[in-house]
Parts: structure tokens; C-alpha cells; sequence
């Protein structure tokens, strides 16, 4: 059997290394969020090119050449 003093060491440890995993697993979500959120700006920036790009190359928003 274990005593109480063992018990509490164990839990003591136990703690220790989950607040190690968390720290870490805090660092890796915080740098993800950055990448996230760089790469949605990017996103988002691609999307209005894209739709400007679209506009100026619609067919019906320029006027017929002089020959019709």
C-alpha cells in the first residue's frame, strides 16, 4: 500500500508535468492562430482581387468596338 505522503507526491509530479502540457499546448494554439489569421488576411486580400479582376473583365461592362 501506498502511504499518503507517496500519494501526494505522485499527484504533486502528475500536476507538475500537466502544466508543462499545457503551457506547450497553449505556445502551439497561440502560433497556429497566427498562422491562421495571416493566412485569412491573404484570403480575404486574393478575394477582392479576384472580384476586381472580374468586374474589369466582364464582357458586358465595356462597350462594343467601334465596328458593330
Amino acid at each position: 500500500m501506498s502511504t499518503p505522503a507517496d500519494r501526494l507526491d505522485a499527484l504533486e509530479t502528475r500536476i507538475a508535468y500537466q502544466d508543462e502540457t499545457i503551457e506547450e499546448l497553449n505556445a502551439t494554439i497561440t502560433a497556429q492562430w497566427a498562422v491562421i489569421d495571416a493566412l485569412s488576411r491573404k484570403v480575404n486580400l486574393l478575394d477582392e482581387q479576384a472580384r476586381a479582376v472580374s468586374i474589369i473583365a466582364d464582357p458586358s461592362t465595356e462597350p462594343p468596338p467601334p465596328h458593330y
